[in-house]
């Protein structure tokens, strides 16, 4: 202790650094932007094809009803995205796909309650899942498949009162950089270009 010796009570009190009139603005625009990524969730992923994802993900876009079953009046076609219809469920592309030939399976029906869906609609949507991933999987030739569902606008359903399958193709090295980074998917297809390859397969599809 001797080496440092002892603070004499005549020293001259310490002063504390002013913060430079620079680095305030910077503190104050730092803090801005992590408010606004804390306000933001989940991560926002666009895609070059569709910038109005943007106004989608933001609920910018005002209630105009159900687009599930909008899309189920309209029928199969390129304007709705729907490939397949059958009694009691519907096959439709994704409108903001996180890959290309990204395929949502749901009931006809409206609802947001699995528990709500006899076993017979139960059974039609495992039929068309085995049968969607089999398309993509021989037409596109992915290398694999995510498969799932969001049940609920907690468990990150973005139309949680109309239930809906997810079916996302994958391939090695399909995520990198670019969605990552930038906060935006590449995709190699176009919404039209994908349906005129898909339609043919599930307009042969009968269950």
């Amino acid at each position: 202790m001797k080496k440092y010796g002892k603070i004499s009570k005549k020293s001259p009190p310490l002063k504390r650094r002013k913060p430079s009139k620079r680095s305030a603005p910077a503190a104050k625009k730092t803090g801005w932007a992590q408010a606004l990524l804390k306000a933001v969730w989940p991560q926002e992923r666009d895609f070059m094809e569709r910038p109005e994802r943007y106004r989608y993900v933001r609920k910018l876009l005002p209630d105009t009803g159900c687009v599930f079953c909008s899309a189920a009046e309209e029928g199969a076609g390129p304007d709705s995205l729907v490939l397949a219809m059958s009694r009691n469920v519907m096959v439709l592309m994704n409108k903001y796909p996180y890959n290309t030939g990204h395929l949502l399976i749901l009931p006809r029906a409206h609802t947001g309650e699995l528990w709500k869906l006899s076993d017979a609609v139960s059974a039609e949507i495992s039929g068309w899942l085995k049968v969607a991933a089999k398309i993509l999987t021989d037409e596109l030739g992915c290398a694999g498949l995510n498969l799932g569902m969001n049940h609920g606008a907690v468990a990150g359903a973005g139309i949680p009162d109309h239930l809906h399958w997810h079916i996302v193709p994958r391939w090695g090295g399909d995520t990198n950089f670019f969605p990552l980074i930038a906060e935006t998917k590449v995709l190699p297809q176009t919404l039209e270009q994908t349906y005129e390859r898909l339609r043919p397969h599930f307009a042969e599809i009968k269950l």
